[in-house]
């Protein structure tokens, strides 16, 4: 819900009601302070990353590469001097950093959760970087829909769905099954931050598939690029 504030407040001064529907509930691990030893730069795939690293550690004397600018707003707002946003995916992190730092520097530290989409450690080990991951929280899946949110499905005019993420999407049409309304996304258009989440959002079951009105990607994994795909409002 922290991290969809700011999203819905956009979205309302574009003229949109929207309602939130939190697909994923956060564990925070318990355990010792990052060891930096030898560490040159650490890596944040997720604002939730930044807040897990905080909780352990008031230790930012590190440069930061994070993997889009949501998760670089939040290394700032913790006190992060040095942040650069890959403004993107994985893939993009992996490129930003292998542009700026040299793997004979040092390691690097991936702060995460217990589960990550992409492989950006084989993405920078290729390249001669020894990245280390540190799971610093556990996402927990939501077991049901809310009521808020099935009701939603079931009487109004839901013009579309916003997903940023593969498991995010993915538990959503579980979920929508489950309680019996799948068929309501005949009308609804899946909006879809890149291919993986559109991929992701079209999967039903083990061989179905979803039948969204219209499955719409960001030309560029970005918010922006997907809020620019929402239809004008008077």
């Amino acid at each position: 819900m922290e991290d969809a504030e700011p999203l819905v407040r956009r979205l309302d001064a574009l003229g949109f009601a929207c309602a939130v529907e939190p697909m994923l509930s956060l564990v925070w691990l318990d355990g010792p302070e990052p060891d930096l030893t030898d560490v040159q730069a650490l890596l944040f795939t997720s604002a939730n990353g930044v807040r897990g690293y905080v909780r352990r550690t008031g230790r930012l004397d590190r440069p930061v590469y994070a993997v889009g600018d949501a998760t670089a707003t939040a290394a700032r707002e913790v006190g992060f001097s040095q942040v650069a946003s890959a403004s993107g995916d994985v893939y993009a992190l992996a490129e930003l950093v292998r542009a700026r730092l040299d793997p004979k520097a040092g390691g690097l530290l991936h702060v995460a959760g217990s589960k990550v989409a992409g492989d950006l450690a084989g993405l920078l080990g290729g390249a001669g970087f020894a990245v280390r991951r540190e799971a610093l929280y556990d996402a927990l899946p939501a077991e049901r829909l809310s009521d808020a949110t099935a009701t939603i499905f079931r009487t109004s005019d839901l013009e579309g769905v916003l997903f940023f993420s593969p498991r995010t999407a993915r538990s959503f049409v579980k979920l929508l099954a489950e309680a019996g309304l799948v068929d309501r996304c005949r009308t609804v258009d899946a909006f879809c931050l890149s291919p993986a989440v559109a991929e992701a959002a079209r999967a039903y079951g083990d061989q179905g598939v979803t039948p969204w009105r219209n499955v719409r990607v960001a030309p560029r994994p970005e918010q922006d690029a997907l809020l620019g795909l929402l239809p004008k409002t008077d």
